[in-house]
This record gives structure tokens, sequence and C-alpha cells, in this order.
């Protein structure tokens, strides 16, 4: 990593500002389509792999007016899936000249360094979580989930099949019907859901900033609001949240070269409506998990390792291991997949 702070020249009297024009880079709210919207610190340092237990159940019964011998019988088989682990890394090397150059620009070079790897890293970490570190491995990877729900944006009345010539209203159907599918595909309906809608900027502002006519959208009060408006509108008559997340790597990783839109419920809740019996009361047997997605690694934030060097060089490594993006649930993983323009 190069620490390029060469000399300048400045006319005095002068003023400098202290301020510093920071080079900003897009935050990515990937890790937001994660169970509890983060990483789970849970391995310990060095595991190669990670693995969960799955139980299945199969139910019968026989119904006679007398006792009968011959009984169908129950079976419980348990399964386990896995995903690897892999070690992320990156250096930088300084010396007490650095320092004292970087001073002259008026920033402190070990925490711009420190932060810096940091970036690296979690760039690194958002690209497994949504592609995976090795895509040819199955599941590694949300894009890359077997048996996620997948689907192409339709032609809307007027003919129109790009996000920035669809119609805000029936844009606004489209997405809470999605909404409502994946709910019932994780047997969620009756529960407030978590939903993550993560997608390129220019499509998600498209439908914050899009205006859905009185004509076919009437608020409380009257008045209009934007497809995005209509989407929370809706899905919260039912106790349900939507969170719209911004990434813009999604561009052209759809179908045919798209925009990919990824729509996550990252936690399911035990589906029970209240009534008794409870024809869903195996899955109230613990231990079990409330995630959809996962990607868990060996520490919260990467561990940084400070070295001396010779002519009094430091060298930092900065490292963390961690999984890749992991649905476990295929069932919450909608990818949709849009023509912007």
């Amino acid at each position: 990593m190069a620490n390029i702070t060469n000399g300048f020249v400045q006319i005095h009297p002068s003023f400098t500002m202290p301020e510093i024009i920071m080079q900003y880079q897009q935050p990515s709210g990937a890790f937001s389509a994660l169970a509890g919207g983060s990483i789970a610190p849970k391995m310990a340092q060095g595991d190669l792999a990670v693995y969960i237990k799955r139980l299945n159940v199969k139910s019968a019964y026989q119904a006679n007016q007398n006792a009968g011998n011959q009984l169908p019988s129950c079976s419980v088989s348990a399964q386990q899936i896995s995903a690897p682990t892999y070690l992320l890394r990156n250096r930088t090397i300084y010396d007490h000249h650095d320092i004292a150059a970087a001073n002259n620009w008026g920033f402190a070079l070990p925490e711009a360094n420190r932060l810096a790897m940091r970036q690296g890293i979690f760039t690194g970490m958002r690209n497994g979580l949504l592609y995976g570190f090795n895509p040819q491995n199955t599941g590694e990877g949300l894009l890359n989930t077997p048996g996620a729900f997948t689907d192409t944006l339709p032609a809307d009345t007027g003919g129109n099949t790009t996000v920035v010539t669809y119609s805000p209203a029936e844009m606004a159907q489209y997405l809470t019907k999605q909404i409502v599918q994946a709910k019932i595909r994780m047997n969620q309906m009756g529960t407030a859901a978590r939903v993550v809608v993560l997608g390129p900027q220019r499509c998600l502002g498209q439908w914050m900033y899009s205006v859905v006519s009185v004509t076919e959208y009437q608020i409380p009060g009257a008045g209009v609001t934007s497809t995005a408006g209509v989407t929370e509108g809706v899905i919260g008559w039912s106790g349900d949240s939507v969170e719209w997340c911004y990434d813009d790597t999604l561009i052209g990783k759809g179908a045919g070269g798209t925009d990919a839109i990824l729509l996550v419920i990252p936690e399911i809740k035990t589906p029970y409506v209240g009534s008794k019996p409870n024809t869903n009361i195996f899955a109230t047997l613990t231990p079990g998990t409330d995630a959809t997605t996962l990607m868990l690694s060996d520490m919260a934030a990467p561990k940084e390792i400070t070295s001396p060097l010779p002519d009094g060089a430091l060298s930092t490594v900065s490292e963390i291991r961690c999984t890749p993006g992991w649905a476990i649930r295929s069932q919450g993983i909608s990818i949709l997949s849009m023509a912007y323009a």
C-alpha cells in the first residue's frame, strides 16, 4: 500500500482549511440482508468450515372407530449443510518518514492506513456476501442461492418493461406482490416481517422519487406518494416493514445483463395462528434458528497485527475469517431482474 504524500507549494499570506476533502465510496447496504442486519461473529479462530444441522419431519396418523393394531409411524430425518470459510488479509507498511510527510498534509497516517485496510476487507466481505468468494461453489453468495425465487419484470399495461418507463403504481403493485409471495413461501402470512430490498441506486432511487397519481393511490387525508411510499404503506397494513438498501455492484447482475434487485426476508418467525391445537408444533422444538441468511466470522472486526521491520519501519496486517453469504432458507430470497432504461 503506497503512501503518496508529496511536497506542495503555497502562497503566503494565505489560509488553509483544516478539513480534508475525503474520497467517498458507496456504503453498501448488503449486510442489512443478513439475519440481525449484521455478520455473526460466532466462529473460533482457524475454523475452516461451518455446519448447521437440519431436521425434517414426516407425520402420519390413523383414524378408526376401533383401536387399530397396525399403526403408521412418524419419521424425523437429520441432515447437515455446510459452508467453507475464507481468510481475508491485507497489509500496510510505513516508517517515521511517512508519518512525518502525512503530518504535513494534516492527517494521521497510521489511522488512515488502518481505515483503508478495513475498507478493503469490508468490501471483500460484501463481495463474498452477494456473489461468493468462489462463485463456482454451489450456494456461495446470496445471488447464487440454489432454489431462490427468480423473476424478470413483466411489461406494464402500457407495454413498458424498464424501471424508468414503468408505471409507478404498477411497480408498487409488483413489489408488494413479490413480498406477499415470499411470505407465502415461508408460511409467514399473519406475522410481521422485516423485508430488505437491495438494489442499485438508480433503480431504488426511481421508486423513491416517482409520483403515484392520486387517482391510483390515495393516502389518508388525500395527496400523492411515491412507488416506495405505496409499497411501505400497503405492507405496513399487515405490520411488515421494508428497508431500502443500496449497492451499485448489482448493476448488470440480473438475467441477460439487467440490474438485479435482491428482495430478502432475513428472519423467519415460527408460524402460529393462535388457535389450538397447533399443526406446526414440531417447529417449537429447541434449539432452532430464526435466520434465513447468514454470514459467520471469527471476530466482530478485523484483527490488526503490527510487527517491526528493518530500518525502523512497521508492518501492520489486518485479517478476518468469514463464510460467504449463506442462504440457509432459500424461500426467503427473491432475485428480480429489471432493465433500467
